[in-house]
């Protein structure tokens, strides 16, 4: 029986949309995600280099399949202008067989 597919959902913030916008099309075009959602206006609060900062981001949501993250994190990293981006990765337990067929068809890779 041939194994399923795992998909995931990659987490990346950028400072701001033209940075988001470039990093989407680069790995949309690079074929390691097949939809990378935008969410603008994100205000974040962290630690960095031992003082608490904040500062508006947008977020990123990259649908990517398992056998591609470690390339789309290098693509990220590569490109992003922070010293330590953000990639945290979040697996889709499951959803809907057309849209992820879709994902997997998108990415160039056969869904089962």
């Amino acid at each position: 029986m041939p194994r399923k597919l795992k998909y995931n959902l990659a987490l990346v913030t950028a400072p701001n949309l033209k940075i988001a916008r470039k990093l989407a099309r680069s790995a949309l075009v690079a074929r390691l995600a097949a939809c990378v959602n935008l969410v603008p206006r994100v205000e974040s609060h962290y630690w960095w280099q031992g003082k608490i900062e904040s500062g508006p981001e947008v977020l990123m949501i990259f649908k990517t399949v398992s056998g591609l993250l470690s390339r789309l994190e290098q693509h990220v990293i590569e490109r992003h202008p922070y010293d330590t981006p953000e990639f945290i990765v979040l697996s889709i337990g499951s959803g809907n067989e057309a849209y992820l067929s879709w994902l997997a068809e998108s990415l160039g890779v056969k869904s089962r």
